[in-house]
């Protein structure tokens, strides 16, 4: 594995979201991963759950963009992808967000086995400033 492998591994992540298809989604994700979603409160602890999240997510018709990556090894059997994302929806609307993907090696296949995303912190600030 390499640091353009990793970067694929989104291409491969956000591809399965232009489907549309939850199960698609879900199949990156090993069968124990947690995923921390940027549009939902509830950590994610199984497949179950990680498919519930997709199912409302994608009906958003989500497409991302990485803004910043920042690839890392942890040996052969595990792979870090940290940086900024920014996602445009059906309705024009756009979240830019945090990011951090954890790969590991399943079975020969890279699973997805954490997922946290959350939206820059500053653009919040930005909102609530001006909202005072």
């Amino acid at each position: 594995m390499n640091e353009s492998q990793v970067l694929d591994l989104f291409s491969r992540w956000n591809n399965a979201l232009a489907t549309g298809n939850p199960d698609e989604v879900t199949a990156l994700y090993a069968p124990d991963a947690i995923l921390l979603p940027t549009v939902s409160n509830q950590v994610r602890h199984n497949h179950a759950e990680i498919r519930d999240y997709f199912v409302n997510f994608l009906a958003k018709e989500p497409q991302g963009v990485i803004d910043e990556a920042n690839v890392r090894f942890l040996g052969d059997e595990l792979a870090i992808n940290s940086g900024v994302y920014t996602f445009t929806f059906g309705n024009g609307d756009q979240v830019t967000a945090r990011f951090t993907y954890l790969y590991r090696r399943i079975d020969g296949e890279w699973k997805i086995a954490e997922h946290h995303s959350s939206a820059m912190p500053e653009v919040v600030v930005a909102s609530e400033a001006s909202a005072a």
